[in-house]
C-alpha cells in the first residue's frame, strides 16, 4: 500500500513538473498602473508573426487563483491551449491575467446565508473593481500593441472569472466577438447590454458554491430579449463544471468561429 501511494505521489509530482515546463510557453508579463500591478501570462501562436493578425482570447480565472505569483491563474484551462492540436488548429494569442488577492473581477456583494451557503448580489452601476479596471487597461493595451485581429476578440472565464466575463461584456459591449461563461452569474438587468454577443453558458446543476439558478436566469433573460444563447447544464456536476466545459469538443470551434459584426 505504501509503495502504491509513493507511485501515485511520484506520478502526480512528475505531472506537476511536466505542466510547469509546458506552461513556460505562456510568457510571464505584468501591467503596472498607478501603483497597481496585474500579472499576466501570454501564449503566442507558434511561428508568431508580428506583421500578421491573430484572434485573441482573454481568460479570467476563479477566486482561488488570485494573487501575485503569476502562476496560479494557469491552474484551469491553460493545458487545453497548450495542446499541439489546439495550437495548430486555432492559432491565437491567449492571455491569462491574475486578479489581485484583495480584489475581484466583478462588482458583486457576497453574503453568507443562514443555511451556510453564499448569496451573490451583482451590481448594475459603479466603477469597476481594481481587478477589472486593470484587466480593461490590459485588454486595451493588447489590442493596440499586439498583432490582433480586432474582429476576433474573445473572452471567457470560470466562477469569479465568469462573473468578470459578464461584467467585461457589459462595460465593453463592442469589443468582443463571442464569449463563454462557466458557473458564473450576473444581475439580469445587465443582460440587455451584451445580449448581442454570442454567448455559451455552462453550469453544474449540483453547484453548491455558485447556484446554477444564476445561469438559468441569464439564459431566460437572453431568450426574453429575443436571442438564442447556447447553454449547457450538467445534471451531476458540482462547482468544477469547467472540467466538463473544457472537454466539450465544440467549444473552441464555436468560439473562434465567430467574427464581430
Amino acid at each position: 500500500m505504501k509503495r502504491a501511494s509513493l507511485i501515485v505521489f511520484g506520478y502526480l509530482f512528475m505531472s506537476t513538473i511536466a505542466f510547469a515546463q509546458d506552461s513556460s510557453a505562456f510568457q510571464a508579463k505584468q501591467l503596472i498602473h498607478r501603483g497597481d500591478t496585474l500579472p499576466y501570462r501570454i501564449l503566442y501562436p507558434k511561428d508568431y508573426n508580428p506583421e500578421s493578425s491573430y484572434p485573441v482570447l482573454f481568460f479570467l480565472h476563479g477566486a482561488g487563483e488570485r494573487g501575485a505569483d503569476n502562476e496560479k491563474q494557469l491552474a484551469h484551462g491553460a493545458k487545453l491551449f497548450l495542446e499541439d492540436s489546439v495550437r495548430s488548429t486555432f492559432p491565437a494569442i491567449v492571455i491569462f491575467p491574475q486578479c489581485p488577492l484583495d480584489s475581484y473581477w466583478s462588482n458583486v456583494d457576497i453574503q453568507s446565508t443562514p443555511e451556510g451557503g453564499r448569496a451573490f448580489y451583482f451590481r448594475t452601476k459603479g466603477k469597476p473593481s481594481v481587478g477589472m479596471s486593470l484587466f480593461l487597461r490590459l485588454a486595451k493595451q493588447v489590442l493596440k500593441q499586439e498583432a490582433v485581429d480586432k474582429q476576433r476578440v474573445y473572452i471567457g472565464g470560470l466562477s469569479m472569472g465568469a462573473m468578470g466575463t459578464y461584467e467585461a461584456l457589459r462595460r465593453k459591449p463592442k469589443v468582443f466577438a463571442a464569449a463563454f461563461a462557466i458557473c458564473g452569474g450576473d444581475n439580469t438587468a445587465n443582460v440587455r447590454k451584451y445580449a448581442h454577443v454570442p454567448l455559451w453558458i455552462f453550469h453544474g446543476e449540483q453547484d453548491n458554491v455558485v447556484p446554477s439558478t444564476h445561469s438559468h436566469a441569464i439564459v431566460a433573460e437572453l431568450k426574453r430579449l429575443g436571442t438564442a444563447p447556447k447553454a449547457t447544464f450538467y445534471p451531476m456536476a458540482n462547482h468544477n463544471s469547467w472540467d466538463d466545459a473544457f472537454a466539450e469538443p465544440e467549444l473552441l470551434p464555436w468560439l473562434f468561429g465567430h467574427t464581430k459584426k
